[in-house]
């Protein structure tokens, strides 16, 4: 008697994980509350925001990330979103997010169709980061400002929001330990606050395993 293999169980839709995400979204997060005994998030923080734009795919959808100039006094060399601080000019989340992307990777604001937001994630570095997660509408191809990134690149939405691709770490700073998730893509290091965004897309809506 032959016995058939095992049936693979089928993955979820990337963007019905988006989409729970979106209407049940995680709880706020923080940068210090992975680690015990951890100084909370400072008092008052500044406003900023990130866009969390997903593109078509030749394999399905995918998230634009960056790597940031190692020219930058902040986290250089790192892999971010597009993003940064809410400016006076800025009436929303919404508008800081496009506004940053457009000055740092170059994308009309036109092209972006906002499906929501997350909730916010405390940086050490004293920011409330709002993620606003877009759609694009047709294919990007990324004109990136080299004062502030040195290279744009894609991510597979589907791997993103497996919470099963996300591991723990840590590292000291400041002479404490302190973990932080990674989600790594081929040779890029996803780390800190932007593992932490993404992460918490993957376990909106009851998570998407």
């Amino acid at each position: 008697m032959t016995v058939a293999p095992p049936a693979e169980a089928p993955r979820a839709d990337p963007m019905a994980c988006v989409r729970a995400a979106l209407a049940d979204p995680a709880p706020p997060s923080g940068d210090h509350d992975l680690t015990p005994g951890a100084t909370g998030p400072a008092p008052t923080l500044r406003p900023a925001a990130v866009l969390l734009a997903i593109l078509p795919g030749a394999r399905g959808p995918e998230v634009l990330l960056t790597r940031r100039s190692a020219r930058l006094r902040h986290h250089p060399g790192q892999i971010a979103l597009p993003g940064g601080g809410q400016e006076a000019v800025d009436p929303s989340p919404e508008a800081t997010a496009l506004r940053e992307a457009h000055e740092e990777i170059g994308l009309d604001p036109a092209r972006v169709e906002v499906l929501g937001r997350l909730n916010p994630h405390a940086t050490v570095t004293g920011f409330s980061v709002t993620p606003i997660v877009g759609r694009l509408r047709g294919p990007f191809r990324p004109v990136p400002d080299p004062s502030e990134v040195a290279e744009v690149f894609a991510v597979p939405l589907a791997h993103l929001t497996d919470p099963a691709r996300y591991r723990l770490e840590r590292r000291r700073w400041r002479g404490v330990w302190r973990r932080y998730y990674v989600v790594p893509w081929g040779p890029y290091y996803i780390w800190g606050a932007t593992a932490r965004i993404l992460h918490g897309l993957a376990r909106g809506g009851g998570g998407c395993g």
